[in-house]
């Protein structure tokens, strides 16, 4: 039966077989309903016309305002894999002439994943779920023990990876060239873009994610989960694998990739610290985080228990770099602007963080990320952004809120060099707004917080602090005005 690939099950691991036909729709309303970046919109397009391109007579590609246009403009039964949101797998499910089948692309089943977070009543924390998968798949296990000894093998902080090789730059070509002409065309009827144009930076053939994995494996992945917080504002990629929209766009198989890793380290090319830190993240992380998505389902995305109910400001919404003086955040509002991408560092304790001290609406940052970068999925967001970031389901995801002070910032980055705030100042006009930021969300939130034991010295230390008013009546007069 043909296949109806989405735009993020572009893998040959989506289909059943070299000869199998495929269906694949490019719908413009997903465009006109949400203003998504530029270079995303492209990303997403380039992937789904290459992969047209590469099946030949075995595709049919249609380009309509819906999918519902599509699959009319069909007329033949077809079968999907099951699709990454909500929204549309009621949307597929409705259609009489779609079969759908099991989810592709992740790790773990469905079912598997049901049966472990059933019997963990209530308790289904990321490491539990981890050793279950590594376990279960045989990765870095030998004797149902792990390689080493230990599940997570921690390593004490060492320098800043840099002076690495920069991951190889995707060659645009004439697929590339409609795909801007189409969007400018767009863009002067009216859909709304954020972000800027610029030539594509990341993976749209499963070779360019070939290539871009093998490059990670050599230069990237012995150095992987060192000093993983930090951020340099001249190096964008430091240690990370830039991998992400490749996974997330099915060009990559993400078990083959952890096997590929595990292959680096018995091979003696790559330290156990920074394979078992890349597994983690793969078939740990990523895969935790998609099912809970499915598994708490109603409710879950809402942060309907978050405090916050504040909207995003202009500024921040439409990455209005140039409005903001505190470099940190000026910095990744300009990478997000520029490249639609920040590493994960950048993106919890600058991005996430600001939106945690000030209290904004959880649905409405799911949404900002899920638009505004190039690998943004609803399903990743959810658990990352209210899970974790705005700590608005406290049991789900993370058992303490990702906020932290200008301090802790400067730590990490070489971001407040040059800064016009000091992260050591929580009062005044060179008061940084990330440390009178954390005070004010700890004061705002102090009673939520109590009882939570790994607050405690957090908020020992804010009760000693005795201008603490004037700091919160600061934090409020700057409101939502850029910093």
């Amino acid at each position: 039966m043909r296949r109806w690939l989405f735009a993020d099950q572009l893998g040959p691991h989506f289909l059943d077989g070299e000869h199998q036909p495929v269906l694949l729709i490019e719908s413009k309303a997903v465009f006109r309903r949400r203003a998504f970046h530029r270079q995303k919109a492209h990303l997403v397009l380039s992937a789904i016309r290459h992969r047209a391109a590469e099946l030949g007579d075995r595709a049919v590609h249609l380009k309509t305002e819906t999918y519902r246009d599509g699959l009319r403009r069909y007329g033949e039964v077809v079968e999907v894999c099951h699709p990454t949101t909500r929204r549309a797998r009621d949307f597929v499910r409705a259609q009489e002439k779609v079969t759908v089948l099991p989810a592709r692309g992740f790790v773990t089943s469905h079912e598997d994943f049901a049966t472990w977070a059933d019997g963990r009543r209530g308790a289904a924390r990321l490491d539990d779920f981890y050793r279950h998968a590594r376990q279960a798949h045989g990765i870095l296990v030998e004797g149902g023990e792990p390689v080493g000894g230990r599940w997570q093998v921690r390593v004490a902080d060492g320098p800043r990876p840099t002076g690495l090789a920069p991951p190889p730059a995707p060659v645009e070509d004439a697929i590339d060239d409609e795909v801007r002409a189409d969007l400018d065309r767009w863009a002067a009827e009216g859909i709304e873009f954020i972000g800027r144009d610029a030539p594509r930076q990341f993976p749209v053939t499963r070779a360019e994610a070939l290539d871009r994995q093998r490059h990670f494996l050599i230069h990237r992945l012995p150095h992987f989960g060192r000093a993983d917080d930090a951020m340099l504002a001249a190096d964008p990629w430091l240690a990370h694998s830039g991998l992400s929209t490749s996974f997330n766009l099915g060009l990559l198989d993400p078990l083959p990739a952890v096997r590929e890793a595990e292959a680096a380290f018995r091979a003696g090319l790559a330290p156990l610290s920074s394979v078992e830190r890349f597994a983690r993240q793969v078939i740990g992380w990523r895969d935790y985080l998609w099912h809970l998505y499915w598994y708490l389902d109603v409710g879950y995305p809402a942060g309907s228990r978050a405090p916050g109910r504040t909207s995003i400001p202009e500024w921040f919404a439409t990455l209005d770099a140039e409005s903001v003086h505190a470099r940190c955040l000026s910095s990744a509002l300009a990478a997000v602007r520029d490249l639609g991408w920040t590493h994960h560092a950048t993106r919890l304790t600058v991005l996430g963080n600001y939106a945690v001290q000030r209290g904004w609406r959880p649905t409405d940052m799911v949404d900002w990320f899920e638009r505004a970068f190039v690998d943004g999925r609803e399903w990743a967001m959810i658990g990352n952004v209210v899970g974790m970031a705005r700590h608005a389901e406290l049991s789900a995801v993370t058992t303490e809120p990702y906020a932290v002070s200008g301090t802790h910032i400067n730590r990490a980055s070489d971001f407040c060099a040059g800064c016009r705030y000091d992260p050591k100042q929580r009062l005044g006009p060179d008061a940084c707004p990330f440390t009178g930021g954390y005070l004010t969300y700890l004061h705002r939130t102090r009673e939520r917080l109590h009882g939570n034991v790994r607050m405690t010295r957090a908020l020992k230390q804010l009760a000693r602090i005795t201008d603490l008013p004037a700091i919160v009546a600061q934090e409020r007069a700057r409101g939502s005005q850029a910093p």
